[in-house]
């Protein structure tokens, strides 16, 4: 039973870190566009949901909801931010550094307006807290649904990139953008689709975590800084390397916290995200890093 619960531990916990890191491998490894502001989309769609919920709209309702307008502002964001920047760099190594300084002012945008409206404490709302007893322990029914979604986006996902047209378009303006015009695929669409994606994926997890966790509008950068490791360790580009890796992250952060000491956890996630580098610089998957 002790085991069963360390496993239930550890796979809700990779599960929550593979969801939210989804959307940035997306953004990151397809549309060339390193995101820093992606944490405060994350706690947005939070809030977001939150007002839902006190309108009485079920979070499963506003999950439904909240998906294509992130896609659709990530949209926005793309071609009227992020559009220039690409043209004027040709998508060559400058556009990684651009993106860097854009996107970290629209950090503090957001945030900023976050803190306007609800200020700095800490919001929440009770949705299938009740537990699931499974194998002889019991977990939050909410932890367990984070679980299943991230299984779903990430299988999902990963059969988009690697079975269908679309997918190949992204994965060819990931590997080589300069190229991937000459075969027919318009670089601009294709990386505007992905970095949308991404906006999507980053709504529905803020969604999903809204659900059991506490949050804050100052605390998108611990999620931002959380999805950055997933997507190194995984291979930039690379989502079932996101999902491993964030598994991986899960469980070390469970067995450190169960036998060592829980203060302790951060510092085994930062430890293993180093020894990957060091040992697999490209990441787990990294066959398309850069």
């Amino acid at each position: 039973m002790y085991s069963i619960d360390l496993i239930l531990t550890g796979l809700t916990l990779g599960g929550l870190y593979s969801l939210v890191a989804m959307g940035l491998t997306l953004q990151f490894g397809a549309a060339r566009i390193m995101n820093l502001s992606y944490g405060e989309f994350l706690i947005g769609a939070s809030f977001a949901a939150l007002f839902l919920v006190n309108l009485g709209i079920n979070p499963i309702v506003g999950l439904v909801l909240l998906v294509p307008v992130g896609f659709a502002v990530h949209w926005l964001i793309y071609q009227t931010l992020m559009l220039p920047l690409v043209r004027r760099t040709n998508a060559g190594p400058q556009l990684e550094v651009d993106s860097i300084l854009a996107t970290f002012g629209i950090l503090f945008v957001v945030q900023g307006i976050m803190l306007v409206i609800f200020g700095g404490n800490y919001f929440s709302y009770s949705f299938l807290s009740f537990p699931i007893h499974l194998f002889g322990t019991s977990a939050a029914a909410n932890r367990l649904l984070v679980l299943v979604f991230a299984l779903v986006l990430g299988i999902g996902a990963y059969l988009l990139m690697a079975r269908t047209r679309t997918g190949m378009a992204m994965r060819a303006v990931a590997t080589a953008p300069g190229f991937a015009s000459l075969v027919g695929i318009n670089v601009e669409r294709t990386s505007a689709i992905a970095f949308a994606a991404g906006g999507a994926m980053v709504a529905a997890s803020g969604v999903l975590i809204s659900m059991f966790l506490p949050f804050t509008s100052s605390m998108g950068v611990l999620f931002t800084m959380k999805a950055l490791v997933v997507v190194i360790m995984g291979g930039v580009g690379n989502l079932l390397g996101c999902l491993v890796a964030g598994m991986l992250l899960g469980f070390s952060e469970a067995l450190v916290s169960r036998y060592v000491d829980p203060g302790l956890t951060l510092a085994a996630n930062y430890a293993l995200f180093l020894l990957v580098l060091l040992f697999l610089p490209s990441g787990i998957f990294g066959r398309t890093a850069r």
